[in-house]
């Protein structure tokens, strides 16, 4: 089998590579680490996908740039967790490293592996957004609108 890794070959590790790959993305496509992830199963299919669809969205750089982000959650997170959370982004249509990051959380929680991220709703089938958890936890408003009049005494208006 000449596709194996031999006795005496040399098996380069992609992780090893990841930060640099968040400067320089162009060099991940003909990358040798990424011939042999795909070729022992550790670059997935979820992984392929979420590629496709973060170039789609963004260009090739800046989309290749959000896959290496995901590849470094594998550092912190079970692989089962990381495609769950893959799988669940791109289910709604999202390429996001963040959204991924969550969903990853999210699985790992829900099998067990780590505890749950403070604030989110348990087991919901949705993705949740950030923007949506930090407007919940806001407290309402009950300050005055500030006044521009100062600005407009500069200007030598009246106040509107």
């Amino acid at each position: 089998m000449a596709d194996e890794p031999g006795r005496h070959a040399v098996l380069i590790a992609a992780h090893h590579y990841l930060e640099i790959l968040l400067r320089e993305p162009g060099a991940l496509p003909g990358a040798t680490a990424l011939a042999q992830a795909r070729a022992v199963g550790v670059f997935t299919g979820e992984h392929e996908a979420f590629w496709a669809a973060a170039r789609k969205a963004r260009g090739d750089a800046a989309g290749t740039r959000a896959l290496v982000e995901v590849l470094l959650l594998h550092r912190h997170l079970d692989r089962d967790d990381v495609l769950a959370g893959i799988s669940a982004a791109l289910s709604v249509g999202s390429a996001s490293a963040d959204v991924v990051a969550v969903e990853a959380r999210k699985a790992a929680g829900q099998r067990g592996s780590a505890p749950p991220v403070a604030g989110l709703p348990g087991g919901a089938p949705r993705v949740v957004s950030l923007t949506e958890r930090r407007l919940a936890a806001l407290p309402a408003g009950e300050r005055p609108l500030p006044s521009v009049a100062a600005y407009d005494q500069l200007l030598g208006r009246e106040s509107s």
